[in-house]
């Protein structure tokens, strides 16, 4: 597992970036505050809303993440106020904490930008019970959080602007149909049914910290769209939650919240999260967890006996989402996988177009920026299949395809790398070779997206010596192949859980 975090391929040290920006950013924010005569409360809550601010803005454009990082403050304020009013009012604010639970990923629909402040509405509701937020904090709290989103502003659109250079594609998910059709609003209300289950039997637990266990329904819902992936998810935050109170024990605790040592851990913490957020999200609830642990030492009511608790709520949290997604109408892991390789099908087949269009003389075509949309494409596949190639998966058969259809779809990517290097090459010339390749790769993608109708043949075995002949032919191999896995009989497709 240590291994599958550092070891990752990291393309461009994106990953990496992203880390350091979030140690930046989010110092930046703690600093503020604490410049500006912040309590530990209001540092705590402004250390939040940076990281949620450089967590979880996702737009395609600079542009865009401007916009949905100003609007973040008018998402969350309302329901800091909220919750601070309703802190003596339990009924009213359990429900509504259920409300925001639901209206947050009901906002899914609306693209990235609804899922930031989907989150970030959430979370400050979050924090508010985390701090025991009363009305007489309120001010203290709204300046906390309006500083720290401007530094996180600050070293994101002007310290430390990357994206600039490399701005990332939007790829938002396939979500046809109306009304509970609609996989968003099967969500949002498996989420809260979730969350209501979780909220009850946290309260039952303990009285004081039941909100861990909503939040733990919260975090397995993120960015899951099927019962598959969110029983996988909700496996391995338990496993992760295990794992940081393991190695709490042996570090926040002995601390006793001395601020040096406590303020540095931190910093790893916040590192490790957004360096492991997109290749393992055990090691990501590892270091939340540790976070967690930190943050409650320097409150000073670290003990053994309230990491037990945590353990207990993460479970009760987990299972509520489980139970949600297995028995309110469950969205199957079948109907997303389907979807998103469709889709990567799709964009191979635009790859190798764009690719032949730039051979052919083109000066629109671009095909570097369909390969990015590709590769994000491919995440989210792999993604949704976690649950077929889990190594608890009892389905043998249907791992085996699962994982070939991964391999399959990742020889495509690499032959289309190769493609789009070769259109650079100033050598490389267009014939009609390449067109005829092209039309048979869109042929193969739609004889594996159509049901089965359409045929096609295997291409040559003998690669030719021109580079971008030899990378196309290799595409239509590989979809050639992918034939068996995704189609064992005639019709049928890979067959989620």
């Amino acid at each position: 597992m240590l291994k599958r975090v550092f070891v990752a391929p990291d393309p461009g040290r994106t990953r990496l970036r992203f880390a350091g920006r979030a140690v930046l950013g989010i110092g930046l924010a703690v600093v503020v505050c604490g410049l500006t005569g912040q309590s530990l409360a209001g540092a705590v809550t402004g250390g939040l809303a940076a990281l949620l601010a450089l967590f979880t803005v996702t737009d395609a454009t600079v542009r865009g993440q401007a916009v949905t990082t100003a609007l973040l403050p008018c998402a969350g304020l309302p329901v800091l106020t909220a919750a601070a009013a309703l802190h003596d009012h339990p009924v009213a604010r359990d429900l509504t904490f259920l409300a925001v639970v639901g209206a947050g990923v009901y906002a899914r629909r609306w693209g990235p930008r609804g899922h930031s402040l989907g989150v970030f509405a959430f979370m400050t509701f979050f924090v508010a019970q985390f701090l025991h937020a009363t009305t007489a904090q309120l001010p203290a709290l709204y300046a906390a959080v309006a500083l720290s989103v401007l530094s996180a502003a600050a070293v994101r659109f002007g310290l430390w602007c990357y994206e600039r250079r490399q701005p990332p594609p939007a790829v938002p998910a396939p979500s046809a149909g109306r009304g509970l059709a609609r996989v968003t609003t099967r969500q949002a209300v498996q989420a809260t049914a979730g969350a209501g289950f979780a909220l009850v039997v946290g309260q039952l637990v303990s009285g004081q910290r039941w909100y861990w266990a909503v939040g733990a329904t919260w975090w397995i819902f993120v960015n899951t769209a099927s019962r598959g992936e969110t029983v996988v998810r909700g496996f391995r935050r338990v496993l992760g939650t295990v794992l940081g109170i393991g190695l709490g024990l042996l570090v926040a605790v002995p601390l006793h919240g001395a601020v040096v040592p406590t303020a540095i851990l931190v910093a790893v913490c916040v590192f490790t999260i957004f360096y492991s957020a997109s290749v393992s999200y055990t090691w990501m609830m590892l270091a939340v967890t540790l976070l967690a642990e930190l943050l409650y030492g320097l409150l000073g009511v670290l003990t053994p006996g309230l990491l037990a608790l945590r353990f207990a709520e993460t479970g009760v949290g987990a299972l509520g989402a489980v139970l949600a997604v297995l028995l309110v109408l469950p969205v199957t892991t079948h109907t997303t996988t389907d979807a998103w390789i469709q889709r990567a099908l799709h964009c191979v087949h635009t790859c190798t177009a764009e690719a032949t269009a730039r051979l052919a003389g083109s000066t629109t075509a671009d095909p570097a920026a369909r390969v990015a949309e590709l590769e994000q494409l491919l995440a989210r596949v792999r993604q949704s299949v976690a649950p077929l190639v889990h190594p608890l998966n009892p389905a043998l058969d249907r791992k085996r395809r699962a994982h070939r259809v991964l391999a399959l779809l990742d020889d495509c990517a690499h032959e289309i790398h190769g493609l789009t290097t070769a259109t650079a090459a100033p050598e490389t010339s267009h014939d009609n070779r390449l067109s005829d390749a092209c039309r048979r790769v869109e042929r193969a993608v739609e004889a594996l997206t159509e049901g089965g109708g359409a045929t096609f043949t295997a291409a040559p075995t003998r690669p030719p010596a021109e580079p971008a002949l030899a990378h196309l032919l290799g595409v239509e191999r590989a979809l050639v192949e992918l034939a068996e896995p995704l189609r064992v009989r005639s019709g049928s497709r890979l067959v989620g859980a």
